[in-house]
């Protein structure tokens, strides 16, 4: 055991390197530059962890002890936010040894100075092995665990890197690194029915000038792609069916971007269209058929309305949806209906006198579609 005053320099010594207004951004450049999984975090998320680490290090240098298991607890979540984030085991210890070596050559430079003796430095370096040491084999206990747990099936490589980049924050950007998708933005995603793919996911064709991931995710069939490709996209669904598409997006933000381009295919759906239907050529419609909320509540406003029509309010609705849907051209619905335009005409008078609804003005007509829409649903 050393004499009591002979550690005090040490341990001022280390919070001094560690407290250093540079030495955290310059670790943190150095882990960017030569680690590549951890370069795509964001660098706060970097300094976080390596400035609580330190803290824990310079802590246990000070009392001369190992972890506590506190400390072991904080190393725990860090494997496991790293292990979700699909960084390796291997990157993460490189990273930490980056920190260790930033710190350590640093104090073999004050240390004289300090009045630190060559041989009370190395007494504290080895105090710190032993501490990483035990860091060290937490770490990989827990990212091992939590990466078995989140092993991907057999061929499911692009549905787990999907499902990463909808996560979003550094593990969308990590997913997007592993992918070669571009870190700066520019992703748009396409949702279709997996019943109206034009192939499956695993024999689609890969564009290498377009990075792409593709998979069925929550019962959808999912694409992500590095750059709009009218023709490629055209090509994704069968004829006749309907797919959503949306962006441009960055990674951190392709969780909205997918939620839009389902809406855009809910909406393409319910307007009859097919093909690739982009989110802003239903901007509209998206918003109507989003809200099951508000529907419901416009069914309950028209619920008396509904009865009073009884067997009636089924061609009802489909005359009004039809007329709306053609822009209010009576012959037009008439044909598409197979009834005479004058049945039409009646058929929306009926309407807005039990409804109390104009369906010739604007917000008349979006309540009257939608409100239709709801009552043929419901049938």
């Amino acid at each position: 055991m050393h004499a009591r005053d002979d550690w005090p320099p040490v341990v001022d010594l280390i919070e001094r390197v560690v407290g250093e207004d540079d030495l955290l951004p310059s670790v943190v450049a150095t882990v960017r530059t030569m680690v590549q999984e951890i370069a795509a975090l964001p660098s706060a998320d970097i300094a976080g962890h390596t400035r609580a680490l330190l803290a824990a290090a310079t802590r246990a240098l000070a009392a001369r002890r190992g972890p506590t298991e506190a400390e072991l607890s904080f190393v725990e979540e860090l494997a496991v936010t790293r292990a979700r984030q699909g960084v390796s085991i291997e990157s993460v210890l490189a990273a930490v040894h980056v920190a260790e070596r930033a710190i350590w050559s640093r104090a073999r430079e004050l240390a004289a100075g300090a009045g630190v003796a060559p041989e009370r430095l190395l007494d504290a370096r080895e105090l710190y092995d032993d501490w990483a040491e035990a860091v060290r084999g937490r770490l990989i206990t827990a990212h091992r665990a939590t990466g078995a747990d989140r092993e991907p099936p057999s061929g499911g490589r692009d549905a787990a890197l999907l499902r990463r980049l909808f996560a979003g924050g550094s593990a969308a950007a990590l997913a997007a690194a592993e992918a070669g998708l571009p870190a700066a933005g520019g992703l748009w995603v396409l949702v279709a029915r997996p019943e109206d793919a034009a192939a499956a996911p695993d024999r689609a064709p890969r564009d290498p000038g377009a990075p792409a991931l593709s998979a069925l995710v929550d019962g959808l069939l999912v694409a992500v792609h590095a750059r709009r490709s009218p023709a490629r996209t055209a090509r994704a669904v069968r004829a006749g069916a309907a797919a959503g598409l949306a962006g441009p997006g960055d990674p951190e933000g392709l969780a909205f971007v997918r939620r839009l381009a389902v809406a855009a295919l809910a909406a393409a759906e319910a307007a009859g269209r097919s093909g690739v239907v982009h989110i802003a050529e239903v901007a509209a419609l998206a918003a109507v058929v989003d809200r099951a909320d508000l529907a419901a509540v416009l069914l309950d406003r028209h619920e008396a309305a509904l009865t009073g029509l009884g067997a009636n309010a089924g061609p009802v609705a489909l005359a009004v949806r039809a007329w709306l849907e053609a822009d209010r051209d009576v012959p037009a619905a008439a044909e598409r209906l197979f009834v005479h335009p004058n049945t039409v005409r009646n058929r929306i008078q009926r309407f807005s006198a039990v409804t109390g609804i104009d369906p010739a003005g604007t917000f008349g007509a979006v309540d009257a579609w939608w409100l239709c829409r709801a009552w043929l649903a419901r049938s």
